[in-house]
């Protein structure tokens, strides 16, 4: 197995906010942030597993700032931690207004997938290699989150989640 970076994985997606995409106060349509930084995360996922992925967690999305019909939507996606088969990846989002060169933050969010292999079953990822003081506090804080998802699909006992109980020791 290669041990990789989390740079080789990353993923940038920029789109447009037309008004097919937008609620009746022209803002963004929720679903659809959603479903495009599911895209970019996925990308990024896949791009770092050479697999197939497909999504199995969504969690700790942050709907900061509303983004307005015409602002152009820049995402990006980079995998922060791989476990066995499974990836977590990290999303930013940021919007700007073309004519005013207004640049804001507006969502971020963890993303989890799974890496299959050609006969749609979990495949063994290749590790991540963290190497910035950014990325390896996320790798660090990856398997909190994991052990938080867990316990919370009922997957392991709270008693169990040594690194959460290690927050509050």
């Amino acid at each position: 197995m290669e041990i990789k970076t989390a740079q080789q994985s990353k993923t940038i997606m920029t789109e447009i906010v037309l008004p097919n995409d937008t609620n009746t106060l022209n803002n963004l349509r929720g679903g659809k942030i959603l479903h495009w930084m599911d895209i970019a995360s996925a990308i990024a996922a896949g791009k770092h597993a050479e697999a197939i992925v497909v999504t199995v967690s969504v969690d700790q999305v942050s709907f900061d700032n509303p983004i307005k019909l015409g602002d152009v939507v820049t995402i990006e996606a980079v995998v922060t931690r791989v476990f066995k088969t499974s990836i977590e990846t990290h999303i930013n989002v940021w919007a700007e207004n073309l004519p005013t060169r207004t640049k804001y933050k507006c969502n971020e969010a963890y993303y989890t997938f799974v890496a299959l292999d050609s006969n749609s079953k979990p495949k063994k990822v290749d590790e991540l290699t963290p190497e910035t003081a950014e990325e390896k506090e996320k790798y660090d804080g990856a398997m909190r989150r994991r052990q938080m998802r867990l316990v919370l699909a009922g997957k392991l006992k709270p008693s169990e989640a040594s690194e959460l109980k290690n927050l509050f020791a």
